[in-house]
């Protein structure tokens, strides 16, 4: 895939969503064989010993090792052995754990564990997801509904597709998995605004984006919590609010741009970016054209850190993982906001 098929591909899936990570200060690199830690400072503080390492999430950090998943924690001790096929995460989140416990996949089902490694709900799902809000979503065969932390299923697994459960509702839709409506409902499973939208995305900021019609034509625009429209369907794509603005493409998918909208639906920074990504720490990766490398600009729409990188990255913590040049033989590592390396990879 080229970069701006990843890009749209992230967008879609709402990366920045309230439940993007929070960092706990250890980011993962790499030796080139191995996966350790390094710290704000550029400091190892957990040697190369894992095959693949994520960041921490609520104390524990995700790693692999002989092709199962586990968790060390920040003393670099194993403390849940690498045991499990597949580890839950939220798109934009760590694989990990969430309100204490993790979904987990072992012997081809799922289930959950709490931080001692104890299954708390037996592996018998064909999916699951991380616990949001007191509930976490399970699937079925087709269908999908959620349970609570007993594993007692609150919402009857029933709906064609569903999202979590994001400021008091989730996203759920009926009927045909291709043409059926969405809605939402609250954590009774009561149907909080009606099935009546094409498409549509979780509450951030106390909005949700929703398209009305086709993916060619139709528009897109945010409803409040009554399901009332508070900025109108105009956009040819529109992702969730996030620190105050969100990101709106106007023209197609080949040859629009994207730019800013504050929660009145006024544009703030104008449709220019070929690529663009949500703000996180007060600045948003961008890519002007297809050629153009990518940087960082903040809320006025300045280059903070000038199109420098090879792939877009989010600041977390601080401190922003980037590649310039060639993947073989460029400089990669973490910088800071003002665009410095603070560790770079040997």
């Amino acid at each position: 895939m080229k970069v701006r098929n990843l890009l749209i591909a992230g967008l879609l899936l709402q990366t920045a969503s309230g439940f993007s990570q929070h960092h706990e200060g250890f980011y993962p690199f790499s030796n080139g064989k191995q996966y350790g830690y390094v710290d704000k400072t550029g400091k190892v503080v957990i040697q190369p010993a894992f095959d693949k390492a994520d960041v921490f999430m609520e104390g524990l950090g995700h790693v692999k090792q002989g092709g199962l998943y586990g968790f060390v924690d920040k003393t670099g001790n194993l403390v849940i052995a690498p045991q499990f096929e597949k580890v839950g995460f939220f798109p934009g989140s760590a694989p990990g754990f969430f309100e204490g416990l993790a979904a987990v996949k072992k012997g081809g089902k799922w289930g959950y564990i709490d931080k001692t490694g104890n299954l708390v709900v037996s592996p018998q799902y064909d999916d699951a997801y991380p616990f949001s809000e007191g509930l976490a979503r399970v699937k079925q065969g087709l269908k999908q509904g959620f349970i609570d932390k007993t594993g007692k299923v609150v919402i009857s697994i029933q709906f064609s597709n569903a999202s979590d459960f994001r400021e008091g509702l989730a996203r759920v839709k009926t009927g045909d998995y291709k043409t059926g409506k969405w809605g939402f409902v609250d954590k009774t499973g009561k149907v909080a605004i009606d099935y009546k939208f094409d498409d549509c995305w979780d509450f951030s900021d106390n909005m949700a984006n929703v398209r009305v019609g086709d993916e060619v034509t139709g528009k897109w625009g945010y409803i409040d919590k009554s399901g009332t429209f508070t900025i109108q369907p105009k956009f040819d794509k529109a992702f969730l609010f996030k620190d105050g603005m969100a990101i709106v493409r106007v023209g197609d998918f080949k040859t629009g741009k994207f730019g800013y909208i504050d929660k009145t639906g006024v544009m703030i920074i104008p449709p220019q970016f070929m690529g663009a990504f949500h703000f996180s720490e007060g600045l948003a990766c961008v890519q002007m054209s297809k050629t153009d490398k990518w940087g960082f600009i903040d809320k006025s729409g300045k280059f903070i850190i000038p199109g420098q990188f090879e792939v877009p990255s989010d600041f977390m913590g601080g401190m922003a993982y980037v590649q310039i040049g060639d993947i073989k033989s460029g400089q990669k590592g973490y910088i800071d906001k003002t665009g410095k390396f603070i560790w770079v990879q040997k």
